[in-house]
């Protein structure tokens, strides 16, 4: 995201090209008081002013960089850290530019409510779409460059000299003429009073010294000694803990409910009625409140969608296959006529499922609620619309409220959602003066999910003489995910440019294949149940239904299903390059023992190219995966050591979902409700991944989200090179492989 764009200004791209960049003086400011202390008002400090220093004794040089007298430096940082390794990312992108001392930096979060204040100097705080750093590298870069250029400014004042004689590496700033040096931490009480110049120039990435090295990550050592918290590990003085149960159907209400039981247990504070459709315990220790909410009896009122199952639901969205209207994602050529007179056609279904989020750490929040102000201690995955449902639940200005960003402990996109800052503000509110912290059960987490939506697929190719690709009709059958969130969608239905991920014309989404004539479309078919932004979101079922289609018509065509995607991708020579790494690496077409297979994916996904081959086998009718080779051109690649793990670990999400993932109805209601009927891949289960990471420049892709939509299609690719069984849907749990 440029700088200017941020700030409804317009960005000037030979800025961007030229590395120089012209600096907003609405931005990149110092406080007019002591960091930390409260709201701070942006402003432009005049020469001779005190500089900002924050309650620990750093002085704050601009927004970004605050700067210790040993040479700590400390890097703020908005987006959110889930163990993706943004955080360390990010701070690499400021450090590169302030020349600074890896050993030395530290971190710590910037503040939803400061940031309002100081009008939003910190850009975004939303994490997910795999845009932590790619949708902020522009504005970081320009905050670590301009407190660079602020200390080269406080070394010439105070040397007497131009600061064209100056230099800076390492943490220290040298007079090139007579080799004196001052060091940041001796810099930084100067700096942070002068003026910011009007542009500063960004480094040529063929300069980089510390992106794009494997930096180690800064969280760590406090992640593996126990010194890290999570949202659940918040503890304050006086704090009480509450346990909920909302309505499992989510439409539904609640009714009436007897809390008899209940209120005379031990701990029990209080038991309190949340929105319309929860009931909460609050009590002196979280285990006492969920004994007490178990014995509450809750009537609920569920209406029509307490019918609703999963056998009413594929009945939907089977009838949605065959539907005349549907909203067109991508359109080439005419699909539908070439296949109307084609003689060589291949038509095959393909589904998947509804899929939660499950995170190891449950929902949770605390909240600490007076008539003139606010807090909350939130794991979320945007800090500025926690503080907004924050303020709206506690019926305050922003202004009077704060959100403590906490480390996350698994996000996967659920915690872009603030359901569970709502019902812990609406609880604290009712034990005014009191902190209070809310922790879901593991089965309210699962039966209150925003899940993966449920889509089914119609594949229809029509193919030459030659078995090329002629035609091929996509039809997808399904929820909307924009429609949930944006209910005018839902009133008067309106396409979804969501749905067509990675069969999309253009942008980040992109279709990679070439063929004369293509049409994507989607018959929106939605539920009760509400569908979220599941990590990969809907890549994962649609480069499944593609690449497993890929395969069937190259088998049909009795082609080489490596052969086959080359013809394909003429026009996708970064897709091709991703492709063919993994198949040199995985001796594509070796002789396979019986019973083994080598299975091939690639698409392009948030910006970035992805290829994965996978080696399966199936003895005695069960999955064995013994490898998998994938390849990601992301672009530019900050920390390949961070990428080669996310792309490791995108295989053990994808492969938990390929194999187990899926949420039953009966009454309207999510069936599995804890790890023993939604289980993930097990360790033993988890194949070797051999990881090339190949960034190519000139663009930034995202690295967390990719490479899940491989993992399905590559292993069950691979299962029917090695038995001749196809699997159109997922998850692959009690189906016969041989």
């Amino acid at each position: 995201m440029n700088l200017k764009k941020l700030l409804g200004e317009t960005p000037n791209t030979e800025e961007q090209a030229s590395g120089v960049v012209n600096i907003s003086r609405r931005r990149f400011v110092v406080g007019s008081a002591t960091a930390g202390a409260g709201l701070m008002v942006a402003m432009q400090l005049p020469l001779g002013s005190a500089p900002a220093v924050a309650q620990d004794g750093a002085t704050e040089v601009n927004a970004w960089v605050l700067i210790d007298p040993d040479d700590t430096v400390t890097i703020r940082i908005a987006r959110a850290e889930m163990g993706q390794g943004t955080l360390t990312g990010l701070a690499q992108l400021v450090a590169e530019e302030l020349e600074c001392d890896w050993d030395k930096v530290s971190w710590e979060f910037a503040s939803p409510a400061e940031s309002l204040a100081r009008n939003r100097v910190w850009g975004s705080f939303a994490t997910g779409g795999s845009r932590g750093i790619r949708g902020s590298h522009q504005y970081v870069r320009e905050g670590g460059a301009l407190a660079r250029e602020l200390l080269l400014a406080a070394a010439g004042r105070e040397w007497g000299v131009p600061v064209g004689e100056c230099t800076a590496k390492n943490s220290v700033i040298t007079h090139t003429p007579s080799g004196a040096t001052m060091t940041y931490g001796e810099l930084a009480a100067t700096a942070a009073t002068l003026s910011a110049p009007d542009a500063v120039t960004l480094k040529d990435p063929k300069d980089w010294s510390l992106v794009g090295t494997p930096a180690a990550r800064l969280d760590t050592r406090d992640k593996v000694s126990g010194k890290l918290q999570y949202g659940a590990d918040v503890m304050l003085p006086g704090m009480l803990h509450a346990a909920i149960h909302a309505c499992p159907v989510h439409t539904g209400k609640r009714r009436s409910f007897d809390d008899s039981k209940a209120k005379d247990m031990p701990g029990v504070r209080a038991v309190l009625e949340v929105s319309d459709n929860a009931v909460a315990v609050v009590a002196d220790s979280w285990w006492q409140a969920k004994q007490a909410l178990d014995a509450v009896s809750i009537e609920w009122e569920t209406g029509e969608d307490g019918k609703v199952n999963s056998e009413s639901i594929q009945a939907m969205l089977e009838e949605g296959l065959a539907a005349d209207d549907a909203f067109v994602g991508n359109e080439q050529g005419d699909a539908l006529a070439a296949l109307a007179s084609s003689d060589n056609t291949l038509t095959a279904d393909y589904s998947y499922p509804f899929q939660n989020h499950a995170p190891m750490e449950p929902m949770n929040a605390t909240a600490l609620w007076t008539e003139a102000r606010c807090e909350a201690w939130v794991p979320t995955q945007n800090g500025e619309a926690a503080l907004e449902a924050v303020a709206t639940a506690a019926g305050l200005f922003p202004e009077q409220c704060e959100v403590h960003r906490m480390i996350l402990g698994g996000g996967f996109g659920r915690r872009g959602a603030h359901d569970f800052v709502d019902q812990a503000v609406a609880i604290a509110k009712q034990m005014p003066g009191t902190p209070v912290k809310l922790l879901w059960s593991r089965e309210e987490d699962q039966r209150r999910g925003y899940y993966h939506p449920i889509t089914r697929s119609r594949m229809t190719a029509a193919m030459d003489e030659d078995g090329k690709l002629d035609a091929l009709h996509m039809r997808i059958s399904g929820q909307s995910i924009l429609a949930f969130f944006r209910p005018a969608l839902g009133d008067k239905p309106e396409k979804d440019p969501v749905v067509f991920q990675s069969v999309a014309p253009e942008g980040d989404h992109s279709m990679i294949y070439s063929m004369p004539n293509f049409l994507a479309d989607h018959a929106m078919r939605n539920t009760h149940l509400r569908p979220g932004f599941w990590r990969g979101v809907n890549i994962n079922q649609n480069v499944f239904y593609m690449e497993s289609f890929v395969d069937e018509l190259a088998r049909k065509a009795g082609v080489d299903p490596l052969e086959y995607r080359r013809g394909l991708l003429k026009e996708s020579p970064l897709a091709l390059t991703v492709l063919e790494e993994v198949a040199k690496k995985a001796g594509w077409g070796r002789e396979m023992p019986e019973g083994h297979g080598l299975g091939l994916a690639v698409c392009k996904a948030f910006g970035s190219y992805v290829a994965a081959c996978a080696e399966a086998a199936v003895v005695d009718g069960k999955l064995q995966m013994k490898k998998i080779w994938a390849a990601t051109d992301p672009g530019f690649a900050v920390n390949p050591q961070q990428i080669e793990a996310q792309v490791g670990g995108s295989f053990v999400y994808g492969l938990s979902a390929a194999l187990y993932g899926e949420c039953t109805v009966e009454e309207g209601r999510v069936v599995e409700e804890n790890f023993d009927s939604y289980p993930s891949l097990k360790l033993a289960e988890m194949p070797e991944v051999e990881v090339s990471v190949m960034p190519s420049g000139g663009f930034w892709g995202g690295v967390g989200e990719p490479t899940i939509a491989v993992a399905a299609p590559a292993v069950l690719n691979a299962v029917y090179a090695a038995t001749g069984v196809r699997i159109r849907h997922l998850p692959v749990k009690d189906q016969t492989l041989a």
